[in-house]
């Protein structure tokens, strides 16, 4: 499965939990705060000031290397 940045970031550590661990050195450490499930990974990336279409890039390269 191919992450995407309309995806929740509840959504997208269902995919693999593995995720979590790029999202939080991405600058990303609320993963488990009510807003995981609310807004999607682009509307959080805003929020953080991160590159959201890098992040998802990051996460799409990792997954396939699996």
């Amino acid at each position: 499965m191919e992450i995407n940045k309309n995806m929740t970031i509840t959504d997208i550590l269902a995919v693999d939990n593995g995720i979590a661990n790029i999202l939080m050195a991405s600058g990303m450490h609320c993963l488990g705060c009510v807003m995981a499930s609310g807004e999607n990974l682009e509307q959080a990336c805003a929020v953080h000031g991160i590159d959201c279409d890098q992040l998802v890039a990051t996460i799409n390269d990792w997954l396939a290397s699996k």
